[in-house]
């Protein structure tokens, strides 16, 4: 307890904005504390206020300390000081009916639930949210709270995956109660919470505690044509089962990773959340066209998935649209899905095939090749031996290194040629043609069959019109 303190005695921002508050009843709140608790680095931090005019007070801290002021919620009396670094905060609140035990009682579960006085340097912790942060447990503080906002309902499974603690029973009771309601938040609100949930490092147990209590299939829909798809001689789970082993073998996975790939998966392209997310998101979904294209051979009696790869990246839009997702990170998980059997059938005894596959995936090689990985070690059928996963586990290891080998070569391709040069050589208009012929063109510069100008010509010439 102690330690703690002393943390939010030495925290430098604090110090900066305390001489403000001087005289004022301020308490710190929510996931700073619980953070400083589990010994985490936190920029976030929250103080409600008693007894004063939250939006002057904070306009006056913004202006002396050179901070940037937004109103979060005027309704509410939510105001956020942005530090110059930009990338400390703080936001003051006014306490829900200027009242302390009123406004912590209204919060979410009891480890956000803990308040410290910075005058009397005391903690107030009605709901026992220090002791659960020691033990583990993810509690609710009640029943009302969740379905006042049921966004909470889908908040305990994302911080059990971020940290890794266990939901009490009667808590799982309730959000089973109440599981329909998460169709109810913003559809922005539901997406944030999941990405962070994704970014989390017990990703698969999550989703494995929302399915048991029936919100998974609320959220993603596709779930339940997953659990249709049985065991067979290639997968050893059902086909839900083995899309979550895939999520957790990624998290298994990234643990060994060297340095430099697990840097490409640590790199937020879409904002503040980790690519790593988006990768899991893509290894739950990698499978989804499967169920459409389920056969079973007559004779054999084997389970056939024809183009399941192609048809799943088809399904996958619509399911991610209606979660609010943008279309770049659309189109990444797209990309995972449409290729995750692609990195297993490289060549690597033929160079062309190597490059063509690094081109191709480019900035997405290590992710492609890692759910590759994944999705190998999950599906353990009878007829898959511990030297076919060896072999094709090692083989993927390989196409990983040859990509950090080869990434000077990686580097764009000059133009050999433009759009309009190919109209007049070949005395045609703008049309699907031209785009045709120029994406046929990179094909083969990139498998390296052309280099300069004059056999891009040649090929152009002997492009069938």
């Amino acid at each position: 307890m102690n330690s703690v303190i002393n943390k939010i005695n030495n925290d430098k921002v604090l110090q900066v904005i305390k001489p403000f508050l001087c005289g004022i009843d301020s308490y710190l709140v929510g996931g700073y504390l619980r953070d400083l608790f589990l010994g985490k680095e936190s920029f976030d931090r929250d103080i409600i206020l008693l007894n004063v005019d939250v939006e002057n007070l904070t306009r006056k801290i913004a202006t002396e300390i050179g901070a940037s002021f937004v109103e979060l919620d005027k309704d509410w009396g939510i105001y956020r000081l942005v530090l110059s670094d930009k990338k400390n905060y703080i936001d003051f609140a006014r306490a829900i009916d200027n009242d302390l035990e009123k406004d912590i009682k209204r919060r979410d579960i009891t480890i956000n639930s803990i308040a410290f006085n910075l005058d009397s340097q005391s903690f107030y912790d009605p709901n026992d949210g220090i002791k659960d942060i020691k033990n583990g447990i993810i509690r609710k503080i009640s029943e009302k709270n969740f379905t006042d906002d049921a966004l909470r309902l889908l908040r305990v499974f994302r911080f059990q995956s971020t940290l890794g603690f266990k939901i009490d029973d009667e808590t799982k009771q309730i959000v089973k109660k109440h599981a329909e309601l998460i169709k109810n938040p913003a559809k922005e609100r539901v997406n944030t919470e999941l990405l962070k949930l994704f970014e989390g490092d017990n990703t698969a147990e999550a989703l494995n505690a929302m399915n048991e209590v029936g919100m998974l299939e609320i959220i993603f829909p596709f779930v339940a044509e997953l659990k249709q798809i049985p065991p067979n001689s290639h997968h050893h789970l059902d086909l839900f089962n083995h899309s979550l082993e895939t999520v957790k073998q990624i998290e298994l996975i990234i643990k060994n990773l060297s340095e430099n790939a697990l840097n490409i998966l640590n790199f937020s392209p879409y904002g503040s959340i980790k690519k790593l997310a988006y990768l899991k998101i893509g290894a739950f979904m990698h499978d989804i066209g499967k169920p459409a294209t389920w056969t079973i051979d007559e004779e054999t009696g084997r389970h056939r998935f024809i183009f399941h790869d192609s048809k799943g990246a088809e399904l996958a839009p619509s399911y991610l649209k209606q979660l609010n997702f943008s279309k770049k990170q659309i189109t990444y998980i797209k990309t995972l899905i449409k290729n995750h059997i692609y990195p297993s059938n490289v060549n690597l005894a033929n160079d062309k095939s190597v490059m063509k596959f690094l081109r191709k995936m480019d900035n997405d090689t290590v992710d492609i090749i890692v759910l590759a990985m994944a999705d190998r070690l999950s599906a353990r059928g009878r007829d898959i031996t511990d030297e076919i996963v060896a072999q094709n586990i090692n083989q993927l290891n390989v196409l990983m290194a040859k990509y950090f080998e080869n990434l000077e070569a990686l580097k764009p391709l000059p133009k050999l040629i433009d759009g309009h040069e190919i109209m007049n050589i070949l005395g045609i208009k703008p049309s699907p043609l031209l785009g045709k012929i120029i994406s046929a063109l990179k094909i083969e510069q990139e498998e390296g069959n052309i280099s300069n100008y004059n056999e891009a010509v040649a090929f152009i010439k002997s492009f069938e019109l």
